[in-house]
């Protein structure tokens, strides 16, 4: 199997290659991922009933599934009663954010749900279009900290390294919607004035390497950019944003798994919204990552409707942990244009905080934290458990609301 995932795929605003191209090069790997794990008993309901002449090696083939995105309302049509808000927005597909789904991602669906919580974040609405306060299509300020194209530089020590425009899976509510599903130019010829900005710039010890979803690229070019960057002296650490173990986890492959191993240390942020996601096929590719050496960290965004029940994020956190995922940050959700439907109030994310901690262990509990609109970073924010002090001592307030007192004096 040592050559069997290299074809190259995807550029941005390539489209990907047709259903069978890549199939025979791919066969004797995809026997191997689906004798290696059970099959997600949703996933498997949902392929033998719409794509039944599709076999399993074609199913987990990850060229498959990119060439096999839902991108359009008729396609969409065949798999879900969309609702009028749903039908409105995909109407005018192409005209705002993208839309597009992998086989894989829509199987997870609760497709007779129409409230169902997965389906409100890849499935457009209407709502969308509606402009909320404080609003905007650039909310982080990434353009307005951005020395080199495709470089956001924010903090002192590291930088953003945006590679590519392309996800498998768009997101409803996604803060760089003003640039993912080919709305910019050609990002890879942006590369090389990127990498060689952070040559130059001695400070930078962290790279983020972002997009759109850099794991869609090819492994010959996530193989070039990690070589690129860790060879940087002044380079300590590399990670990777992503969410293809959630919505493509067929991308995982042995081939890409013995690139990861190459470069220590590596680190990886998975983008994860709901326990659904987490399946036997994602489980088998987050272990993968992680026999490699990676290490691994989620980054959550808290959504109204979706995950803001304490049981919800419960479920979610620790169930990362089985699969060696450390819960990291559990981001309000940027006010990018149409997103008020999406967006909790403050209050909501600390009272699902405060829920978490102490009926779980420390390790699934992340920093809530707010990306300061404007470009100010990000900001921890807290429930409030210093309750008083007085001249002896500091009160604290614990998961059960009691009250303890802790020795402090003035000094």
């Amino acid at each position: 199997m040592e050559n069997c995932t290299n074809g190259a795929l995807v550029l941005d605003n390539e489209e990907p290659p047709s259903s069978r191209s890549n199939l025979n090069a791919v066969t004797s790997l995809y026997r191997f991922c689906s004798t290696s794990t059970a099959e997600n008993p949703r996933t498997k309901d949902f392929r033998k009933t719409f794509f039944p002449g599709v076999s399993q090696a074609e199913w987990n083939n990850y060229h498959w599934q990119l060439a096999n995105r839902i991108t359009k309302l008729e396609q969409l049509k065949k798999y879900l009663d969309l609702t009028e808000d749903e039908k409105a927005a995909l109407e005018e597909n192409g005209a705002k954010f993208p839309f597009a789904i992998t086989p894989y991602y829509l199987s997870l669906l609760n497709l007779k749900d129409q409230d169902s919580e997965l389906r409100k974040t890849v499935i457009p609405t209407i709502q969308e279009s509606i402009i909320g306060k404080g609003e905007s299509a650039d909310p982080l300020n990434e353009d307005g900290t951005s020395p080199v194209p495709g470089i956001c530089h924010r903090y002192p020590d590291r930088v953003l390294f945006i590679t590519t425009s392309f996800c498998s899976t768009y997101c409803r509510y996604c803060t760089r919607s003003r640039m993912v599903g080919g709305h910019t130019q050609n990002l890879l010829g942006q590369w090389e004035g990127a990498i060689d900005y952070i040559r130059k710039t001695p400070q930078i010890r962290d790279v983020i390497i972002s997009g759109g979803d850099p794991l869609t690229l090819s492994d010959d070019k996530i193989d070039y950019l990690l070589n690129a960057l860790t060879s940087i002296e002044h380079v300590d650490m590399v990670r990777i944003g992503t969410k293809v173990p959630m919505v493509l986890p067929q991308r995982i492959t042995p081939n890409l798994i013995r690139i990861f191993k190459k470069y220590k240390p590596l680190f990886m942020s998975i983008h994860c919204t709901h326990p659904d996601e987490l399946t036997p096929e994602c489980a088998r590719a987050c272990n993968a990552i992680a026999d490699a050496g990676v290490v691994m960290g989620s980054q959550t965004v808290l959504l109204k409707g979706v995950n803001d029940k304490v049981e919800t994020l419960t479920a979610l956190f620790q169930g990362l942990l089985k699969i060696r995922i450390k819960p990291y940050y559990l981001f309000q959700c940027d006010p990018i244009i149409g997103s008020a439907h999406f967006r909790t109030t403050v209050e909501k994310g600390k009272e699902m905080i405060f829920g978490i901690r102490g009926v779980t262990s420390g390790y699934a509990v992340p920093q809530y934290v707010i990306d300061c609109p404007g470009g100010g970073g990000k900001v921890p924010i807290l429930p409030q458990y210093e309750i008083k002090r007085d001249s002896e001592n500091l009160y604290l307030r614990n998961y059960e609301n009691k009250i303890f007192r802790y020795p402090d004096e003035e000094r």
